[in-house]
């Protein structure tokens, strides 16, 4: 049974930081591409950020390179994605999603969580 389960979400102010984290459960997350994806109220969902499945190359929106950075840690079976100088456009529900043919954060997703809530403002 996949499960993912993500947490660190949070209330933030601008420029404040938070490290989100995604336990993967019952797969070998080594061999799946991990993404992040999130979504505001009223806005469609979005891809932030992935980490490609073997040589584990990262990707990132425009808007969120140079502030977040998405990592792994294959003995924890974790990703992470740390967020620094948040702004008030980065809030909502952040997801992780897990797929073992994905190779962008078009593709479709096999696996996901149920979400962390992420919340910037002052």
């Amino acid at each position: 049974h996949v499960k993912l389960v993500e947490s660190g979400g949070g209330l933030v102010q601008p420029g404040g930081s938070l490290r989100l984290s995604c336990e993967i459960i019952g797969i070998t997350p080594a061999q799946y591409t991990i993404a992040w994806f999130r979504q505001a109220p009223g806005k469609q969902r979005e891809g932030v950020s992935y980490t490609s499945a073997r040589v584990h190359t990262a990707y990132y929106r425009d808007s969120v390179k140079g502030r977040f950075t998405i990592s792994r840690d294959s003995e924890e079976d974790m990703v992470y994605l740390q967020m620094n100088n948040l702004r008030p456009e980065d809030t909502g529900v952040y997801y992780c999603a897990a797929d073992v043919r994905a190779t962008s954060l078009w593709d479709e997703y096999d696996y996901w969580g149920q979400g962390t809530q992420v919340t910037v403002s002052s």
